[in-house]
């Protein structure tokens, strides 16, 4: 069930996915509301669940992973779990899909260099239960936002 996000709690999303180590005054001052608010508002998207945490995003080539890597799937009929979470706990996936398609699962990965690409399909994309892989080495990235902004309601996004 998703929570009903007023303009105040979409403001709120945005700027703490912008610097989440802002001063709830900070956030206050720039949202126009008390800091009593800010601080009801965070606790209730906390208890909801739509706030799940707070990290440091990374830049992935920065600390050695300089391929990314899409790989289509097709799995054994009755493996589809067993095999998502084995190629889930590989450190060097960050996303395993379900999907509609040719394809039963997709998955995201990083790779250091080339070698490691070839050990990761050798190893990970032959797990047995994948019945056929089709990887594919991302040339560029256009757009790749790891921080998604809240789905605007619909009589704001017609604004």
């Amino acid at each position: 069930m998703t929570m009903n996000l007023d303009e105040t709690d979409l403001s709120l999303l945005s700027l703490l996915n912008t610097d989440a180590r802002q001063s709830q005054r900070q956030l206050a001052r720039k949202l126009g509301v008390a800091q009593g608010t800010v601080t009801n508002r965070i606790k209730r998207l906390e208890d909801e669940g739509i706030i799940s945490g707070y990290s440091a995003v990374l830049n992935p080539e920065k600390i050695g992973w300089t391929m990314t890597i899409m790989a289509g799937l097709r799995i054994d009929k009755g493996r589809m779990i067993d095999v998502q979470q084995r190629i889930a706990a590989d450190p060097r996936v960050f996303a395993v899909y379900d999907v509609t398609g040719d394809w039963d699962s997709m998955v995201l990965a990083r790779v250091k260099d080339r070698e490691d690409l070839d050990n990761l399909t050798k190893t990970v994309f032959t797990l047995d239960g994948v019945a056929r892989s089709f990887t594919h080495v991302v040339l560029n990235t256009v757009k790749e936002d790891p921080l998604p902004q809240p789905a605007q309601s619909s009589e704001s996004s017609s604004n």
